[in-house]
């Protein structure tokens, strides 16, 4: 079982700036990728960021050039720097991590975080 633990959501201004963490803890034998979504009221939930293993970072369209996607492999945490917000911004936002165990280390499975409100008004 894994746990993915998010903090950083909140309201801000926009043309302001937030930092989204993700912690991944419990029986993980490799992390495969991690990355962010987002899923606006009546809209589908979108790739925004990824970091996969052994790989460089890609963005969504939208947010290139705005948001920055880093990662601490030594504590399986992924974060997500996000400058210039716009309104177009506000949605839910859920970490991902694909992950193998040490039980089963040929197979991935992906888990997600509970979700986090960013609100950037205008």
């Amino acid at each position: 079982q894994v746990q993915l633990v998010e903090s950083g959501g909140g309201l801000v201004q926009a043309g302001g700036s937030l930092r989204l963490s993700c912690a991944a803890s419990g029986s993980i034998f490799r992390i495969d990728a991690m990355s962010w979504h987002r899923q606006a009221p009546g809209k589908q939930r979108e790739l925004v960021a990824s970091f996969p293993r052994g790989a460089i970072p890609d963005y969504a369209d939208s947010v290139k050039g705005r948001f920055t996607i880093s990662r601490n492999s030594a504590k399986n945490t992924v974060y997500l720097q996000m400058a210039t917000l716009k309104p177009e911004d506000t949605a839910v936002y859920y970490c991902n991590a694909r992950v193998r165990h040490f039980s089963d280390d040929l197979i991935s499975y992906d888990y997600w975080g509970q979700g986090t409100q960013v609100t950037v008004s205008s």
